[in-house]
């Protein structure tokens, strides 16, 4: 998975050019350097990162695919819209529905080489915790988006997947609020849940799923009641 960085100026080459262009344009999205609903010209991001248009349309089709970015056609691409109060909502109780069942379903069929890669996304994710900064906090959230979808796959459950994989829950959310206590009490709730699944304990799966599902909506739901 690329590992995203805040890029100033131009990017480095050869190596892995697409994932850092990917980054770069995820870390202004995150940042709301590029606003909501705003257009997005691949010209003059060529200009400013200093490579051709090509590797800017791949990164722009994957944060497409991913929910980030909208593609209308004749007119091209812009930044998704942010969550309304409605949709944050709708969102939440969808969620409370279908991960903890997915997490009591992966503590009975989850390989236990997966759950040392959960382990190892932990690990990751409280190295980036203890940093500052927008390009940590995007890299947390991305490390987030595939922790919960491991989860969600190893249901095996393909409605289930499909369902999540439309939110785009993470990348939006994450989008709400720059703000450390969000990764810090993430982890230690992530951590929980590892632990219930080593322990193949459906019901502690499930529970620590719904807890952290509904710590999470109260840290984001802050951003409604500005």
């Amino acid at each position: 998975m690329a590992v995203p960085s805040a890029v100033a100026g131009l990017l480095r080459r050869p190596a892995r050019l697409g994932d850092e262009v990917y980054s770069a344009i995820f870390s202004r999205i995150m940042a709301l350097e590029i606003a909501p609903g705003a257009k997005i010209s691949v010209d003059a991001l060529a200009r400013e990162l200093g490579v051709s248009q090509t590797p800017i349309r791949e990164a722009l089709a994957r944060l497409d695919s991913e929910g980030l970015v909208v593609k209308t056609h004749l007119v091209g691409y812009s930044a998704a819209p942010q969550l309304s109060a409605a949709q944050f909502n709708d969102l939440y109780e969808l969620r409370l529905l279908l991960e903890p069942f997915a997490a009591a379903k992966a503590a009975q069929l989850m390989p236990d080489a997966v759950i040392g890669q959960l382990e190892g996304l932990c690990a990751d994710m409280g190295g980036l915790a203890k940093n500052e900064g927008l390009g940590a906090y995007a890299q947390f959230a991305q490390l987030d988006m595939a922790f919960h979808d491991q989860i969600t796959a190893s249901t095996g459950n393909r409605l289930v997947m499909d369902a999540l994989a439309r939110l785009h829950t993470h990348v939006h959310l994450f989008r709400l609020v720059f703000n450390a206590r969000v990764t810090a009490e993430a982890l230690d709730e992530h951590k929980r849940l590892v632990s219930a699944l080593r322990q193949r304990d459906s019901v502690g799966a499930q529970a620590a799923m719904t807890a952290h599902i509904e710590a999470s909506r109260e840290r984001f739901s802050a951003r409604y009641r500005q």
